[in-house]
């Protein structure tokens, strides 16, 4: 997969609805689990997807520390230098524009992050050389040379380089995915979005901006809460019936090559359509197509299409979709 071009649609869905997108993929990957599994509970998989949600949550936190990690590593080189034993010029008179970055002030002086990362015992300290490795890819870097020399630097520059760092560095550097991979289960699939968070959120800040300065919680809600929650054990209790729809709408398909995240994809496409009403049909459409782009097969997303517009068409007919709220009455 193309990295530059899944993170342009990863940001594309954050502008717009981090919450609802990442809560939907969490659910999938702890139902997935859970019909695999033998003699599982609901309160233990409703357990196990808060506590997904809430691992998520740190890596926003850590991806904040992590710059300012580097930041730190930049001053510890720049210090280094200047106690040779006969340093030079450049040694004695250090281009400190990095290291002087006004965004790194605002990240160690917001109270919200820093309450979180504390009260959490969140920090890099055991992993120096993965900061090393990548302040190495930083100062490589084209646009890190071109920050560094330009006469004058702007905030929106100043943002910008820590921008790139997270999006251009991260991403694709093998280390860093297996650093993630070896510290927690639930961070294979949650780079991408908290990225895209936190590059949301230094957008957001301007100079000068208060300490208390609001970052994002880990629910945009308390509707976003319950909606996870929700999904996750009506997903369950309507196992069966939604089972017996799908088996009726699959009939003159290889039951075989039906890969199970599919099914799981459509029973929650058509749990999502029935049981939440303030939530458009065609919303629901749209992100489990793509969510299945990313999370079954090459063909799986045409496969869901085919047959969830079939499902809707009947649900609807049979007056099973009702939908509630503001522009939403009569959109069944």
């Amino acid at each position: 997969m193309d990295v530059s071009l899944y993170l342009n649609f990863t940001l594309c869905y954050v502008l717009k609805m981090i919450s609802r997108r990442l809560l939907r993929i969490k659910t999938l990957q702890v139902l997935f689990a859970f019909f695999k599994a033998e003699n599982d509970s609901l309160p233990k998989a409703e357990s196990e997807l808060l506590h997904s949600i809430k691992k998520g949550y740190d890596l926003y936190h850590l991806l904040f520390l992590l710059l300012l990690d580097i930041r730190n590593f930049a001053e510890r080189r720049i210090e280094t230098a200047r106690q040779k034993h006969v340093p030079m010029h450049d040694d004695l008179n250090p281009n400190t524009r990095f290291v002087d970055n006004p965004l790194f002030k605002l990240i160690e002086e917001n109270e919200s992050i820093s309450q979180y990362v504390s009260k959490n015992t969140l920090n890099w300290v055991n992993h120096p050389e993965l900061i090393k490795k990548i302040y190495q890819k930083i100062v490589a870097s084209d646009y890190f040379a071109k920050y560094m020399q330009v006469e004058t630097c702007e905030f929106t520059q100043h943002r910008q380089i820590l921008v790139n760092i997270l999006s251009k560095e991260l991403m694709d550097f093998e280390d860093f995915t297996l650093w993630l991979e070896e510290q927690s289960i639930y961070w294979n699939d949650d780079l991408d979005f908290m990225v895209g968070m936190v590059v949301k959120t230094l957008k957001k800040f301007e100079e000068n901006q208060s300490t208390d300065t609001p970052v994002f919680p880990m629910y945009k809600n308390e509707e976003d809460e319950d909606f996870a929650k929700r999904l996750l054990r009506k997903v369950v209790l309507r196992h069966s019936e939604n089972t017996k729809t799908i088996d009726q709408y699959t009939k003159n398909w290889d039951v075989e090559r039906i890969a199970s995240m599919d099914n799981l994809i459509l029973e929650m496409a058509i749990t999502e359509i029935t049981e939440f009403p303030s939530v458009p049909v065609k919303v629901s459409f749209n992100e489990y197509i793509e969510i299945s782009k990313y999370y079954s097969t090459d063909q799986s997303s045409m496969f869901i299409n085919g047959v969830l517009d079939k499902i809707i068409l009947t649900l609807r007919s049979e007056g099973l979709i009702n939908k509630q709220g503001r522009g939403l009455v009569g959109e069944e």
